[in-house]
C-alpha cells in the first residue's frame, strides 16, 4: 500500500477531504505513516520536521539494480574479514549535515512524476541534491560471517532534516 492509498481509502472511510501524511510508504518496509485529518493537516510539516528514527537491516557484499533489497542481484563481492570497529567508522562518518542525492528507485518527485517511474522505464533524470542532518547512525548487531558472504548488520538511524536514503557500498 503506498501513502496515496492510504490517504484515498481514509477519504472514503471518513469522508473526509482534507487528508494529509508525514511520509512516503516503500512497498519493502514496514512502519508507521503519520496521518492528519481535518485541520489537523496544518501540523504535519512540523511533524516531519522534528526528526526521525529508522531502524533496519545491511546486507553487505552485493549491489542490485534497484540499490535495495528488491531488486536484481549485479555484483557480489565475497566478505572474508570484517570487523564491528570497521563498521562503526563507516557508518560515523555519515553523521552530521551530508549532501545526499536520492537513488533513482525512489519516491522523489521530478517534474510531477516519481523517480522510480522513470527508472523502470530505463530513463536516468537528474536528480536534486540536498541537505540531511544524521545525529545517530548506529550498529545494533554483531556482525556474523555466514560462510564468508553477505553478512547482515543491524541498524539505527536518527536524523533531524528531511529523510535520508541509507545506502551503503562495501
Amino acid at each position: 500500500m503506498t501513502s496515496h492509498d492510504a490517504v484515498f481509502k481514509l477519504r472514503k472511510i471518513l469522508h473526509e477531504k482534507k487528508i494529509g501524511h508525514g511520509g512516503t510508504l516503500d512497498p519493502d518496509v514496514t512502519g508507521v505513516l503519520p496521518i492528519a485529518v481535518g485541520k489537523a493537516t496544518r501540523v504535519i510539516e512540523y511533524m516531519t520536521e522534528a526528526g526521525k528514527v529508522y531502524e533496519g537491516e545491511i546486507t553487505i557484499g552485493f549491489s542490485t539494480t534497484t540499490e535495495d533489497a528488491s531488486g536484481e542481484v549485479v555484483q557480489t563481492t565475497p566478505i572474508t574479514e570484517l570487523d564491528g570497529a570497521t563498521v562503526d567508522q563507516a557508518m560515523a562518518s555519515f553523521e552530521g549535515e551530508i549532501t545526499q542525492i536520492p537513488p533513482m528507485y525512489s519516491a522523489v518527485k521530478i517534474n510531477g512524476k516519481k523517480l522510480y517511474e522513470y527508472a523502470r522505464a530505463g530513463e536516468e533524470v537528474e536528480r536534486p541534491q540536498r541537505q540531511v542532518k544524521i545525529t545517530e547512525f548506529v550498529r545494533t548487531s554483531p556482525i556474523e560471517l555466514e560462510n564468508g558472504t553477505a553478512p547482515s548488520v543491524l541498524l539505527v538511524v536518527k536524523e533531524l532534516m528531511s529523510a535520508p536514503y541509507l545506502l551503503i557500498w562495501v
